[in-house]
């Protein structure tokens, strides 16, 4: 299978689990437009059009019976049928002569020209055969129904005063869909400047949002995670306790793997019990190697083995675990602070990334940790977790608008297989 063919089989079910996951964020920013009425109305529709449909007994081949409830529309290309000739004399199989004439199609002849005496007429085989054949449908039935063509989802149901009032009660609920404050407040001027006083329409609303959140996306560096051929590739993963960090590690190092690339971890959490185990394990699922010390060793020692055993085995891709830590420890902090340098000494030339695990349900709190983690080891990238959760997505926004660090992978689930490249574009798409 090709690379695009690929992607896009990975990315089928990435949108339905995307769906799924920011589903609460997506009821609130509806709701903060006045758009339920787009999600109800095709139902609405669905609801009352069996009651308009006709009794289809009723159409069945029955010429007196068509002819009292509606006039037949012209065919615009009818099949060409042969003309019945008259015979002179019967032959010795009328019946199957007789089955291929256009009589016992229950469609053409007797709604253009109803021909009642035909029937009265012919011979009593004949007859029995005609209605024997009447009450088959017509293969291909033309429009005899009048239900009403079901609305398009996006058909505006009704037009919005954008009033004042309209635009506090917005900005105040994107706030609460975890937009974040800034976000919502530029959001909310540049629809005002747009809409100069006109009335709009729900959808146009939506629409518009997809525009502005899709440009506060595109406004962060490449979301891509970099990787660079015939060379170690070093990954420092940080985080805060909780967030899924040492998953998430084993997620990627699994991904790497299934890529073709070798892989080494380097167990740097030394200071919470049994982290390195726990590594360990992963390490195993994942099919890569590792590189631990005893607990309570110096992470710093870690890391310089770690990298020392890339360099002369040629690994492509060395993910280093950290301890998780508060961004408001300074102590700990600073032990990060010293594992950067040592990255930045024994890794000099290298490709680094510094990716920050965060849990999306933690909201804006997440924004400073984010701020904090970047002034400490220079963050190039968010690895956002437990969208599959009760999390609001919004905090994205804020991160790529404020500090201009793009979110690079996100979790979707438990499963081994469920870190995912973030695209921006289908993140919009699934929030709308």
């Amino acid at each position: 299978m090709s690379e695009e063919g690929e992607k896009k089989g990975w990315w089928g079910s990435t949108v339905g689990k995307l769906k799924s996951a920011l589903a609460k964020t997506k009821s609130a920013i509806q709701e903060s437009v006045g758009s339920e009425e787009l999600d109800q109305a095709p139902d609405q529709v669905a609801d009352q059009a069996p009651d308009q449909a006709p009794d289809q007994a009723a159409l069945s081949f029955a010429p007196d019976m068509v002819s009292a409830q509606s006039q037949p529309e012209p065919e615009s290309e009818p099949q060409p049928q042969p003309q019945p000739q008259p015979q002179p004399e019967p032959q010795p199989q009328p019946a199957v002569e007789l089955g291929s004439e256009p009589i016992l199609e229950p469609v053409t002849i007797q709604l253009d020209e109803p021909a009642p005496d035909r029937q009265e007429h012919a011979p009593e085989h004949v007859r029995e055969h005609i209605q024997e054949q009447a009450p088959v449908p017509a293969p291909e039935p033309k429009s005899v129904a009048t239900i009403p063509a079901r609305p398009e989802k996006h058909e505006p149901q009704r037009l919005i005063a954008i009033d004042e009032d309209y635009l506090e009660n917005l900005e105040e609920k994107l706030i609460k869909a975890d937009i974040g404050l800034e976000n919502a407040e530029t959001v909310v001027n540049h629809l005002k400047a747009r809409v100069k006083g006109e009335n709009w329409s729900p959808h146009q609303v939506m629409e518009f949002l997809k525009g502005e959140f899709a440009s506060i996306l595109k406004s962060a560096p490449s979301s891509r995670v970099e990787y660079k051929p015939g060379s170690v590739n070093i990954y420092l993963i940080v985080g805060v306790n909780g967030t899924g960090k040492t998953t998430s590690i084993g997620k990627l190092c699994w991904r790497f793997k299934k890529e073709g690339k070798r892989v080494l971890m380097a167990a740097g959490d030394t200071f919470r019990a049994a982290a390195e185990s726990q590594l360990e394990i992963w390490s195993q699922r994942a099919g890569v190697d590792i590189v631990r010390l005893e607990d309570g060793s110096d992470p710093g020692a870690v890391v310089f083995k770690a990298i020392a055993r890339a360099r002369e085995e040629n690994y492509d891709c060395l993910v280093i675990d950290t301890a998780g830590r508060l961004h408001n420890k300074t102590d700990l902090m600073n032990e990060l602070r010293k594992i950067r340098s040592v990255i930045d000494k024994h890794g000099a030339g290298l490709p680094l990334e510094s990716l920050l695990v965060l849990d999306a349900s933690t909201g804006q709190n997440g924004l400073q940790q984010a701020r904090v983690f970047t002034e400490v080891c220079a963050l190039t990238g968010v690895v956002l977790t437990k969208l599959d959760g009760t999390a609001k997505g919004g905090i994205v926004f804020s991160i790529a608008r404020d500090l201009k660090i793009p979110v690079k992978l996100i979790g979707l689930g438990e499963q081994i297989d469920d870190l995912r490249d973030f695209e921006p574009e289908l993140f919009v798409e699934a929030l709308f």
